[in-house]
């Protein structure tokens, strides 16, 4: 289980994980999406490690990428997404979790 805080308007997903300077070892960052979409995540002053899993509508994760703090290289998802969760780096490899495994207890999406 990983305990995550959700980012479900526009001002918390812009904001993200931006500025922490620690991300305690089973927590992290949920971004919810109003609808399925491809999504695009860089780490600008984002100071910590982290890999993201883009996550279907169905709970599905698609992929898990790993991004390096500060990179300004946008990693797109290469499908629609209406979740992507961040976490320390590793932690999903860490844990067995890989793509095509469900993630359950997702938050609803918000129509804005």
């Amino acid at each position: 289980e990983i305990k995550v805080e959700i980012a479900d308007t526009p001002a918390l997903r812009t904001l993200g994980l931006m500025h922490r300077t620690e991300l305690g070892e089973n927590e992290g960052m949920i971004f919810v999406f109003p609808s399925p979409r491809f999504a695009s995540f860089w780490m600008k002053n984002t100071l910590l490690p982290l890999s993201i899993a883009y996550v279907n509508e169905n709970g599905i994760i698609m992929e898990i990428l790993d991004l390096q703090p500060q990179d300004l290289t946008p990693r797109p998802s290469s499908q629609k997404i209406l979740y992507a969760l961040e976490a320390n780096q590793g932690w999903f490899f860490k844990n067995g979790i890989r793509s095509g495994d469900r993630v359950e207890n997702l938050p609803a999406a918000k129509a804005f």
